[in-house]
């Protein structure tokens, strides 16, 4: 492994949202300050909704640096998700307010970046950097389901988060594709190419 230069600062990123037929997906870079730890730290699959929301503010206030990003459901779309995802990553690690010397990145493709980079593989579990990376990704990403709930309440979506579930199966096969679902997702562009699936006078 490359040697971290002096100031040693190592940046944990994450994302989430990859899975969802819906919404963007949004990755996040934290730099934690070692003098100022956080307790609790995980794989935010790993924590409940209420630790994850606990968390995220004190990342924000601990960290010595943090930054949130996304790539948007036509770029998911024109793009596919793998590259989308990439792109998040990139513009999440430009954002940050100084410039980390390794940034580490769970799972195993790093994008193109100007620092040195690894990835490493359930690094939400290992990497106390990358735990609060998805801390903030998770937490911002289920905030934006939210707000799309409040824009198309049939769908269900602040439960779901725009998942594949029965629900949202059924609340696509009943209401039809609207603007924030992902178009070349298998699920989503079946209703799109078969129109006799789609109930009468459904929105796209």
């Amino acid at each position: 492994m490359e040697a971290i230069p002096a100031t040693g600062l190592i940046c944990g990123v994450d994302e989430a949202g990859r899975g969802p037929l819906a919404g963007s997906v949004v990755a996040a870079a934290v730099i934690l300050d070692p003098a100022r730890p956080i307790d609790g730290l995980n794989d935010s699959k790993k924590l409940t909704e209420r630790t994850r929301e606990r968390l995220a503010p004190l990342i924000r206030e601990r960290a010595i640096a943090w930054a949130v990003a996304e790539a948007s459901v036509e770029e998911i779309d024109r793009l596919n998700i793998l590259h989308a995802t990439m792109l998040a990553m990139q513009r999440a690690v430009a954002a940050l307010g100084c410039v980390p010397d390794l940034v580490r990145i769970d799972g195993n493709r790093c994008p193109p970046l100007a620092v040195p980079a690894e990835g490493v593989v359930q690094g939400d579990a290992k990497v106390p950097a990358i735990a609060a990376a998805s801390i903030l990704a998770k937490t911002v990403r289920d905030g934006q389901m939210v707000a799309l709930d409040g824009e198309y309440p049939a769908y269900g979506f602040a439960s779901h988060k725009g998942y594949p579930t029965p629900e949202h199966f059924l609340a696509l096969r009943r209401h039809g594709v609207v603007a924030c679902h992902r178009r070349s997702f298998a699920p989503v562009r079946e209703l799109l190419d078969n129109p006799e699936l789609w109930p009468a006078g459904t929105l796209t």
